[in-house]
């Protein structure tokens, strides 16, 4: 790995991380944020935020990715997640649910990289098609 390829991945993580401050979560007291990066270089990033009625809550991954569609990109290539409770510092892996990697599954590649964090240094890298084996999206479809 690079030092190009660690600064990239530091950068989306400290995004990430920025993101997280804005997180709405009165009912869990979570704080989780993401950063989506697309192929053109340009990072959208998401918070959660939570709703009484739990349906209708939206998770940080999806708010990035839905942010960047709604602003015409389509093509990623990583997205950087990290979650922590509030008022502490992240101590554990913050991993996207069922939900986020089926809305990754629409719009990425298989070998779209999903970094989750606990710091710039201290993360784990994984292909979409890891978290996700077996998926189908909207390539089936075409």
């Amino acid at each position: 790995m690079n030092s190009s390829d660690l600064g990239i991945k530091a950068k989306l993580i400290n995004e990430a991380l920025l993101a997280s401050d804005m997180a709405y979560s009165p009912y869990s007291g979570y704080c989780v944020g993401a950063a989506l990066l697309t192929a053109s270089g340009r990072i959208y990033t998401g918070c959660n935020i939570e709703n009484s009625s739990y349906g209708a809550t939206n998770c940080a991954e999806r708010t990035a990715i839905f942010k960047a569609v709604s602003e015409g990109e389509k093509d990623f290539t990583a997205i950087a997640v990290i979650g922590y409770k509030r008022g502490e510092k992240p101590v554990e892996y913050a991993f996207p649910c069922g939900i986020c990697r089926q809305v990754m599954a629409e719009f990425c590649k298989k070998d779209f990289k999903v970094y989750v964090a606990i710091s710039g240094e201290d993360f784990k890298e994984f292909r979409l098609e890891e978290l996700l084996p077996e998926s189908f999206g909207s390539d089936c479809f075409m």
